[in-house]
C-alpha cells in the first residue's frame, strides 16, 4: 500500500479541539456583530404582533446560548422559549443557523472526544471499532470522508476481524479520510441491520465536528458483505451522502428508487455467479438506466462488470474512489424519491414524517418548482415539509399540493424553533430548515 499522510496523533487532536473552540468564539462574536448591521437589500423586516423584531430574537438566542450547552434536551426545550417563534428575516435565519451549530458542535466535541480517541463507538449493547487514515492535503472546505465496509458476514469473529484488517489496505483516495469500521456483529447481514444507521449517523457527525470533514463530501463503499450493506444503506441514508459504490455484493430485497440524488456505482466480477450477483448487477444497471431516462436530472450511475474477474476483482474496482469524488451532496434537491425500508427513517432531505405514520416500503415522491411543493406520491398519512431559502423563496407565499389539491398556501415563517428542531433531527450544519409546513395527505376511501 502506497504511503499517505499519517493519522493525526492524540496531541494534534487536542490542538484541533482547542483551535475549534477558538474559532467558535470568533464566529459567535462575528454573528453578534452581524445583528447590528443594516438589513440586506430586498429582505423585509418580519415583526410579530408584539413588535419583537427579528434581530431582537437573535439577540435573545445569543444571550440564551451564553448560559446553555446545546444537549439534545436543551435543543428540544429551546422551542418553548418565547423568542423561538418570532419570524426571522433571511439574514437573521442564517445567523441563527450559525449560532446554533457553533454551540452544538462545541458540545459535541467535548461529548464525543473520548470515543474518537479510543476509535470505538458504543450504542446500547453493541460496539463498533473503526480505523482511519488521512490522504492528501485538506481543502479549505474540509476533508472528504470515505467509509469502507469490510466483507465476511455470518462467520466466526476471527474471520470478520481478518476482513476488517484487509479492508484497511484496499483503497486510497487522492484526498480525504479513508475510514474502515468493524461491524458490531458477525451476522450474515452485518452491514444492514437496524443499528448500523445509528452508528453511521454518529460516526459521520463525529468526523465532521472532530476531524473537519466536509458534510457535503461523505461517501460509503463496501466489498462482498460490505457491498450488501451499500446496496441497502445508500437509499436509507441518501441525504447524508454524495455518492456510494457497491463492490461484489447482493442487494437482497432493496430497490434503487431512493438513489435519485446521489452518485451510485456498481463494480462486479463478470464471473461472480454465486447468489447470481453478476446477473443481478446487470439487472440493476438496466433499472438505474430506466430511472435516469425517466428523470434525467437524477440517478447518476456507473455499472461495470469486470471481464474475467470472479468474486475478487484484483482491485479493478478501485477506480470507484475517484468516480465518487466527483460528487458533492445535494442538500436541497428539487425532487425527492423516498422509499422506506424495513428500517424506518423519519426524515429524508426536506421531508419528514412521524415514525408512527411510516410503513414498511412506503414510497413518497415530492418536487419543488417555483414556490410550490408538489407531493406526487405519498403512502403515508402526514408529511412535514422543511422549508429553506435554498429551496423556496420564503419572502413569498408557499404552496403545498397533493393530487391537484392545495393542502397549504401562505407565508412560512423562519423561526429559531424550527431551526433547533431540524438540528435535533440531524447533527450537522447542512441539515437545518428555516421553517416548516405540516400537511395531512388525503387517503383513498
Amino acid at each position: 500500500m502506497a504511503a499517505g499522510n499519517s493519522m493525526a496523533d492524540d496531541s494534534m487532536a487536542g490542538e484541533s479541539v482547542l483551535s475549534g473552540l477558538r474559532i467558535s468564539r470568533w464566529l459567535l462574536a462575528c454573528a453578534l456583530a452581524a445583528i447590528c448591521c443594516w438589513p440586506l437589500p430586498g429582505i423585509a423586516s418580519l415583526d410579530d404582533a408584539d413588535g419583537i423584531s427579528s434581530s431582537h430574537a437573535v439577540e435573545q438566542l445569543a444571550a440564551w446560548l451564553q448560559k446553555t450547552n446545546l444537549t439534545r434536551e436543551t435543543l428540544s426545550s429551546l422551542n418553548l422559549e418565547a423568542f423561538s417563534s418570532v419570524p426571522l428575516n433571511r439574514r437573521d435565519a442564517l445567523v441563527v443557523a450559525d449560532l446554533l451549530w457553533q454551540n452544538r458542535s462545541k458540545y459535541l466535541r467535548a461529548e464525543r472526544a473520548a470515543e474518537m480517541k479510543s476509535r470505538s463507538i458504543t450504542l446500547g449493547d453493541k460496539t463498533m471499532p473503526f480505523w482511519f487514515k488521512v490522504f492528501g492535503t485538506k481543502p479549505g472546505t474540509g476533508h472528504s470522508l470515505f467509509i469502507s465496509m469490510h466483507g465476511g458476514g455470518g462467520a466466526p469473529a476471527q474471520v470478520n476481524d481478518q476482513q476488517y484488517e484487509n479492508q484497511k489496505r484496499l483503497y486510497q483516495p487522492a484526498e480525504g479520510i479513508y475510514l474502515v469500521p468493524r461491524a458490531p456483529t458477525n451476522s450474515w447481514n452485518l452491514w444492514h441491520e437496524a443499528h448500523i444507521d445509528d452508528f453511521f449517523d454518529r460516526l459521520i457527525t463525529n468526523m465532521i465536528v472532530l476531524h473537519d470533514v466536509n458534510p457535503d463530501r461523505v461517501y460509503i463503499m463496501g466489498y462482498s458483505a460490505g457491498g450488501d450493506g451499500v446496496y441497502q444503506l445508500a437509499p436509507r441514508i441518501c441525504d447524508r451522502l454524495a455518492a456510494a459504490s457497491m463492490m461484489a455484493g447482493h442487494p437482497n430485497e432493496t430497490q434503487p428508487d431512493g438513489l435519485r440524488n446521489i452518485g451510485f456505482a456498481i463494480h462486479m466480477g463478470a464471473e461472480d455467479s454465486a447468489y447470481n450477483r453478476n446477473r443481478i448487477a446487470g439487472e440493476w444497471k438496466q433499472k438505474l438506466s430506466r430511472l435516469q431516462q425517466a428523470d434525467p436530472d437524477g440517478y447518476e450511475h456507473h455499472v461495470e462488470l469486470h471481464s474475467g474477474r470472479g468474486h475478487w476483482m484484483n482491485l479493478d474496482d478501485a477506480v470507484a474512489v475517484s468516480w465518487m469524488a466527483r460528487f458533492s451532496r445535494r442538500r436541497f434537491p428539487r425532487r425527492i424519491v423516498w422509499n422506506q425500508d424495513d428500517v424506518f427513517h423519519d426524515r429524508c432531505y426536506w421531508l419528514k414524517t412521524d415514525y408512527g405514520a411510516a410503513r414498511d416500503r412506503a414510497k413518497t415522491v415530492a418536487e419543488a418548482n417555483g414556490n410550490t411543493v408538489r407531493i406526487l406520491e405519498a403512502e403515508t398519512g402526514s408529511l412535514t415539509v422543511l422549508i429553506h431559502d435554498e429551496l423556496l423563496d420564503m419572502n413569498d407565499p408557499v404552496t403545498v399540493e397533493f393530487d391537484d389539491t392545495v393542502l397549504f398556501q401562505g407565508r412560512v415563517a423562519r423561526t429559531v424553533g424550527v431551526e433547533a428542531l431540524s438540528l435535533l433531527d440531524r447533527d450537522e450544519p447542512g441539515s437545518v430548515g428555516f421553517g416548516q409546513v405540516q400537511v395531512s395527505i388525503p387517503q383513498p376511501k
